[in-house]
């Protein structure tokens, strides 16, 4: 079989392979300008006027809706009650020198001697509480969604939509984060996929939608070395599109070929426990963001709908903290949410600073929350080769 030699401006591009197929039979190739996407958002006139949904747009812009005022009174928080017995626990010594050997032991580099030689010559309680204010919420929010058509229900106008804080939700257990996502009940339409305008297909990117590319081995020469003819495209000087299969379009990723989308409005639900802390500053040393970490004797626990600021609290600066969070929470969380529960608790955090002493000198550790963790800043011997 003769080859014909391929010319362009007097150049030779190889030869014309009466194998090679320019493009997948039966789909002709979808040619477009490097660069071409079409558009990635869909236009505003996709999406129908939904009464009580004016404001909704794609992507989720439109905000928390505002819960709508209650058609029934709100019931009123109820004074916790009194708690008149505010009991100091306190470390033994035996205590504190098993955490403070199990400390030293938990470091690989932390001599043994000091935890276990140390003379203990003092303990000194600072106790300290942390109160913490919790306030679970439900927000709703929607926002235009699409999705393939694969034949579901179409209901758009078929009455008026309910509204968005009229639509049930199954809330998770109180003070438990959860996220719900619903369609909006009679406002699905069928449109034309906006992305392939309906064809259920896009021009291939890799291939510009020609369908095949310059060949990689011989870049389009037809020829690997004078003229030994190119064996992976046969001379040809180009190939079939690996991405496309030759075909020049690729499926749609959006509707997925089905050209149709189905448009509806999508209502998200998402119920958040909020919360906040506050540790009395208590004059140890020890720094507040270590007690982050551990737990404490709770002492006092108030869980209803709303709560009422601690009352009777021996210590001032407790009471002037629930005070401000609790006007705090319910002033910030009532004005784009649903308060659905809150609760207040007072922990007890056992804090111990220890003196003790080893090779004659003086040095400090804490002993600080239900775990009995320790921090040493000056642990006297931090090498393992420390000469016992």
């Amino acid at each position: 079989m003769e080859y014909q030699p391929i010319l362009s401006q007097n150049r030779t591009y190889g030869v014309a392979n009466p194998g090679y197929v320019p493009a997948a039979e039966g789909a002709p190739a979808m040619f477009a300008p490097p660069g071409a996407e079409g558009p990635s958002a869909p236009p505003a006139s996709m999406f129908d006027s939904m009464p009580g949904y004016e404001g909704t747009v794609a992507g989720g812009g439109g905000g928390f809706l505002p819960p709508p005022m209650p058609a029934y009174p709100v019931p009123q928080p109820e004074p916790g009650p009194q708690q008149p017995h505010w009991n100091i626990p306190s470390i033994s010594e035996d205590t504190a020198r098993e955490a403070f050997q199990l400390y030293a032991s938990s470091k690989c580099c932390y001599s043994s001697a000091p935890a276990k030689d140390g003379v203990i010559t003092g303990m000194d309680a600072f106790n300290t509480y942390r109160y913490r204010l919790e306030t679970f919420t439900e927000s709703r929010s929607t926002e235009w969604s699409h999705e393939p058509y694969n034949g579901q229900p179409v209901d758009a106008y078929a009455q008026s939509p309910p509204g968005p804080w009229d639509i049930p939700a199954q809330a998770p257990s109180f003070f438990l984060d959860g996220k719900q996502s619903i369609r909006v009940p009679y406002t699905s339409s069928m449109k034309s996929c906006h992305v392939c305008v309906g064809m259920g297909r896009r021009p291939c990117k890799d291939c510009a939608g020609a369908g095949n590319k310059v060949c990689w081995v011989c870049n389009g020469s037809g020829y690997r070395h004078g003229d030994d003819r190119c064996h992976h495209c046969n001379g040809r000087g180009r190939e079939n599109c690996s991405h496309c299969h030759g075909q020049g379009s690729r499926q749609c990723d959006t509707c997925r070929g089905k050209q149709q989308l189905l448009v509806y409005i999508n209502l998200t639900v998402k119920w958040t426990n909020n919360s906040d802390n506050y540790v009395v500053e208590q004059s140890s040393g020890l720094q507040v963001d270590n007690l982050s970490k551990v737990s404490g004797k709770e002492l006092f626990r108030d869980s209803q709908y709303m709560v009422y600021p601690v009352m009777g609290f021996p210590d001032t600066a407790v009471v002037s903290a629930s005070q401000r969070l609790v006007s705090e929470h319910q002033g910030k969380y009532s004005q784009s949410s649903r308060i659905l529960q809150q609760r207040q608790t007072i922990e007890l955090i056992p804090v111990t600073k220890v003196t003790y002493t080893w090779k004659g000198k003086s040095h400090i550790y804490f002993v600080y929350g239900n775990e009995f963790k320790v921090h040493a800043d000056d642990y006297p011997a931090t090498c393992c080769c420390t000469v016992m």
